[in-house]
């Protein structure tokens, strides 16, 4: 069983995105919709251009879609401007380090905050949201704990989550050192072995 390249996972996505079946969750039983595409963490700024231009594909004809991305470090850096206190807590970071950082702000990031500002964001008619930034946002957010909290707001979109890290269906292992937790409720999206596909 070879295993398949970054580039060939990569090159994967656009066709299983494209997929009707994943779009209208259809094939999974009664589970939710949410996807991890895994890899190593020395791949995000490959995997940031690649999903860049997968937007682009799937947004232009023939596809077309109506998507939304949640960059869950972007999002941080939004609600923390939008308290007014993203100038301070770049300035404690530089000066303190991130450990000084997380305790103060982590009461203004928690994950049912994010879920509020990601439901603002919501229009609706979306037929995917992509989920980037994990590994940025960490270790103020942890990805299970978001995706938990999503399940009620994407009940019927598909969502795919990039991680830099690993996932075995079972486990989220961020950076392939920390234990995110267990979490059960996502499918692998592209597997890392050549006889799946």
């Amino acid at each position: 069983m070879p295993t398949l390249s970054i580039n060939q996972r990569l090159d994967a996505l656009l066709p299983k995105l494209q997929d009707a079946r994943l779009l209208s969750n259809r094939g999974i039983g009664n589970e939710i919709g949410f996807y991890i595409f895994d890899y190593d963490a020395e791949y995000e700024p490959l995997v940031q251009k690649y999903v860049e231009r997968l937007k682009r594909q799937l947004m232009s004809p023939p596809t077309q879609l109506i998507l939304l991305e949640i960059d869950l470090y972007r999002t941080i850096l939004d609600i923390l401007s939008e308290r007014g206190v993203l100038k301070k807590a770049l300035e404690l970071e530089a000066t303190k380090g991130n450990v000084a950082l997380a305790k103060t702000v982590a009461p203004l990031v928690r994950p049912d905050q994010v879920i509020a500002y990601i439901q603002k964001k919501l229009r609706g008619d979306e037929q995917l949201v992509i989920m980037t930034g994990v590994g940025a946002s960490w270790p103020l957010l942890r990805s299970h704990s978001i995706l938990n909290n999503l399940h009620p707001v994407l009940d019927k979109i598909p969502l795919v989550m990039f991680f830099p890290g690993s996932y075995d269906g079972h486990e989220l292992r961020l950076f392939d050192t920390f234990k995110d937790d267990n979490y059960y409720r996502a499918f692998p999206l592209i597997p890392h072995q050549q006889h799946h596909l």
